[in-house]
C-alpha cells in the first residue's frame, strides 16, 4: 500500500507540477500556470486530513529562434541571421490549500525576465537598411498574470483509488503589466542612430490586460503498482477582444484588424505514462506528449487585434522525486511539430496570401519543487 500511495502521489505531482506551457516561442501565451490544473500534488493526498497547505516554486526557461509560417520552417532566417530571438526566464510562485481530500484551492503568480533581440524592429533586416546587420535588445521584467483556481475530484480517492478524474474552474487576473515599453533603435536620414520608446513585442509583454476564465481537467488510471497513465487539459477563455495597446504607435495609419494587441484564448493538453522506480524509493520517470497553443478565433468575444496563433506538439520526458512532504520534478518538452496558423486578420485578406510568422523554441526546461505543511 505504501508503494501504491507513493506511485499515485508521484503521478498527481506530475499532473499538477507548476509548468508554464507558453512557452515555446513567440506564440503569445502569457506566463501563468496554464498547463497544469491546480490541485493536490503529494502522497499526503491519500491521508485523511484537512487543512493542508502546500507552497511551490517553479523555474522555466526557453529560447525561441526558429521561424515558422504555417508548418513550414523558414531556414533562411537563421542562415541570414535575421531571426528573432526570445529568451525567457520565469519563477512561478504558488500556494495551495486543501480543505478536504477532494477539494483544493490554489493561487499562482509568475515573476518573469524576458529578453528579445532582432534586426527588423530596429534598423531593419535588409542590407540596404542595416548594412552592418546590427542586432538590438528589448526586454521586460516583473510579475505576470495571476491565476486562482479550484479543483474537485469527482470520486473520493478512497472509494476509487486506481482511477479518478478531477475538474477545475479558475480565473486569470490582469496583474501583469501589458503596457511594457522599451527603447528601439532607428536611423535618421543622415544614418545617425536615435531611439524611440514604444511597447515591446506582445510575446514579451508581462500580461494581456484581460480577465479570463479557465476550465481544467486531470485524470489518472493505475495499471500496475508502479505504472500509471495520466491526462490533463486546460482552456483559458479571454472574452476581452483587444487591450488598447497600439502595437506600432509610430505608424501613420492604424490597422483596424491588427493594430492593437489581442487578448487571446489559450489551450493545453497532456497525456502520458508514469513509472515509479522500485530500486530508488520516491523516484519516477514519465514520458508523454503534449499540445499547447493559441487559437486564431476565440471561443467567446471577438478575435480582432494582433496575435500570433498557432500550436506546438511536443514529446515530454521527465523525472519526479518525492520524500515525505517534499516533492521535486523536472520536465523537458521537446517540440516535434510547430504550426503558426493564420490569424483572424490574416483570414480577412481577400487574396488569401497574408500569413504571418512566429518563432518557436526547440525545447522548454521546467523545474518545480514543493513542500506540504
Amino acid at each position: 500500500m505504501k508503494s501504491f500511495r507513493m506511485s499515485i502521489g508521484l503521478l498527481i505531482l506530475c499532473l499538477t507540477v507548476y509548468n508554464q506551457l507558453f512557452a515555446q516561442g513567440c506564440i503569445a501565451i502569457r506566463h501563468m500556470s496554464c498547463a497544469a490544473p491546480a490541485g493536490a500534488s503529494s502522497a499526503d493526498f491519500f491521508k485523511q486530513r484537512t487543512g493542508h497547505w502546500q507552497i511551490n516554486a517553479g523555474y522555466r526557461y526557453f529560447r525561441s529562434f526558429r521561424h515558422f509560417r504555417g508548418d513550414h520552417q523558414e531556414h533562411e532566417r537563421i542562415d541570414q541571421h535575421t531571426e528573432v530571438v526570445n529568451v525567457s526566464h520565469a519563477l512561478d510562485l504558488g500556494i495551495t490549500y486543501m480543505p478536504t481530500p477532494r477539494w483544493s484551492i490554489s493561487a499562482y503568480l509568475p515573476v518573469q525576465y524576458n529578453d528579445r533581440s532582432s534586426l527588423y524592429e530596429h534598423y531593419g533586416n535588409a542590407i540596404t537598411q542595416n548594412p552592418d546587420q546590427k542586432r538590438f535588445h528589448t526586454g521586460s521584467q516583473g510579475i505576470g498574470d495571476m491565476r486562482i483556481s479550484g479543483s474537485y475530484w469527482l470520486v473520493s480517492p478512497f472509494k476509487l483509488p486506481k482511477a479518478n478524474l478531477a475538474v477545475g474552474l479558475g480565473v486569470k487576473l490582469p496583474t501583469g503589466n501589458y503596457r511594457v515599453t522599451d527603447n528601439f533603435h532607428k536611423l535618421d536620414k543622415e544614418k545617425k542612430d536615435y531611439v524611440i520608446n514604444k511597447p515591446v513585442d506582445q510575446s514579451i509583454q508581462l500580461g494581456d490586460g484581460g480577465v479570463g476564465v479557465s476550465l481544467e481537467a486531470q485524470g489518472y488510471a493505475q495499471f500496475t503498482k508502479s505504472l500509471t497513465a495520466y491526462v490533463n487539459g486546460f482552456y483559458l477563455f479571454n472574452p476581452r477582444e483587444t487591450n488598447g495597446v497600439v502595437r506600432n504607435p509610430e505608424a501613420t495609419t492604424i490597422d483596424l484588424l491588427a493594430g492593437e494587441f489581442s487578448v487571446a484564448d489559450q489551450f493545453a493538453a497532456r497525456i502520458g505514462l508514469s513509472q515509479s522506480l522500485q530500486f530508488i524509493p520516491g523516484l519516477a520517470v514519465m514520458l508523454g506528449g503534449r499540445v499547447e497553443g493559441v487559437p486564431a478565433i476565440d471561443a467567446i468575444g471577438g478575435s480582432k487585434g494582433f496575435r500570433r496563433p498557432g500550436y506546438i506538439v511536443s514529446v515530454e520526458p521527465g523525472l519526479t522525486y518525492m520524500r515525505g512532504k517534499f516533492s521535486a520534478a523536472a520536465t523537458v518538452p521537446v517540440a516535434l511539430y510547430r504550426n503558426r496558423i493564420k490569424s483572424y486578420a490574416d483570414r480577412q485578406d481577400p487574396t488569401g496570401q497574408r500569413h504571418g510568422d512566429a518563432a518557436f523554441a526547440d525545447y522548454l526546461v521546467s523545474i518545480n519543487v514543493s513542500r506540504w505543511f
